[in-house]
């Protein structure tokens, strides 16, 4: 484990164990918005306790791969945000709504007929779970308020930046509890500010400002093209990013592998950590160490070393778990070569 430059983690999200989630449906489908049952394979008396033994697997997993900062893996949940989303007031669960999915398909989604309130702490338990289980640096992720909102049918605000205020006060006492349960790092998942960045530039800031108000501890943004298993064809830039500048959110997390992101709009985020996709999730071919640290590399003109983290682009829960893990380890040889690489300069210097 290193406690240097080029750390290395997970966006958030590992492959369940086969025996826990019916990977062929849920790859079949598009990422749940609401509860889907079915998806499990362990009966309800048993849930919790399988998916707490997936998240100790998914621990090691991060542990042997040698990543320093751990995540659960997400493997209590069915997808990033359902999780959260449906445990808040304000949600009719029973009777779902409908909502275009960012590839424009009508998915069912949360109803929303009353006003949105945190009832009780949601993740923190799982927060819990996972620091007791690790002794590294571990980060907790939560869909982000923007992103809820959109992935809803509104039956009660007068409008979509209403009503994500709401969220957003929601998740901002989420984060505090997750930080004073032992978080190390908070990630809010927002795909939806690139998937709909008109609207993101109206109100997503204010909205992602309410969500960290009076928030201690560092926090990240995660900001994609949709997961690699669903959506294929990636556009070569984003369409909302440099906007996270003026937020005071403190790590941007993006994807840099499958796109081949020009880095240059990376300058643009001056004075924030990013966390850098170098594994291109399209595929089970796991890269190389070289392949890794060539993409690290391409960044290093636009982003100093002690400003970079390291993990892949995001959806690893749709791989093998074996490619996955695979993948994780390329990642860490390719992080040690960069970092090898600077100190020979410097010492060199």
């Amino acid at each position: 484990m290193t406690t240097e430059l080029l750390q290395t983690t997970l966006v958030g999200s590992y492959p369940q164990p086969d025996w826990l989630i019916d990977h062929q449906k849920l790859a079949g489908r598009f990422p749940p918005r609401v509860r889907v049952n079915e998806l499990w394979r362990v009966a309800p008396e048993w849930l919790e306790q399988a998916q707490d033994d997936a998240t100790i697997l998914a621990i090691r997993d991060q542990e042997r791969a040698g990543l320093d900062i751990i995540t659960d893996g997400e493997a209590r949940r069915e997808s990033y945000s359902n999780r959260f989303a449906t445990a808040l007031e304000g949600v009719d669960i029973d009777h779902p709504g409908i909502a275009l999915d960012r590839s424009g398909h009508p998915n069912p989604v949360p109803r929303v007929v009353g006003k949105i309130r945190r009832k009780h702490p949601i993740e923190v338990r799982d927060l819990q779970f996972l620091r007791a289980n690790t002794n590294r640096k571990v980060k907790m992720t939560i869909p982000g308020a923007f992103t809820m909102t959109q992935q809803a049918q509104n039956d009660f605000y007068k409008s979509e930046e209403e009503l994500a205020m709401d969220y957003a006060a929601a998740v901002n006492e989420e984060i505090k509890d997750l930080f004073a349960a032992g978080a190390d790092i908070v990630q809010m998942d927002e795909p939806y500010m690139q998937a709909r960045a008109e609207k993101a530039r109206h109100y997503g800031i204010k909205v992602l400002k309410r969500a960290l108000d009076g928030v201690k501890g560092t926090t990240a943004v995660h900001i994609c093209f949709g997961y690699a298993a669903i959506i294929h064809e990636r556009p070569s830039g984003y369409s909302f990013l440099a906007e996270f500048a003026e937020s005071p959110v403190d790590q941007v997390s993006i994807e840099t592998a499958q796109s081949s992101l020009d880095c240059s709009i990376l300058e643009k985020l001056r004075g924030k950590t990013v966390i850098l996709g170098v594994l291109d999730l399209s595929t089970n071919q796991v890269e190389t160490p070289e392949i890794v640290a060539g993409r690290i590399r391409r960044a290093l003109p636009f982003v100093s070393m002690d400003r970079l983290v390291v993990a892949p682009d995001c959806g690893m829960k749709y791989l093998p778990r074996a490619i996955a893990f695979r993948k994780l380890q390329a990642m860490v040889e390719g992080a040690k070569m960069v970092r090898a690489d600077h100190r020979a300069r410097s010492t060199a210097s």
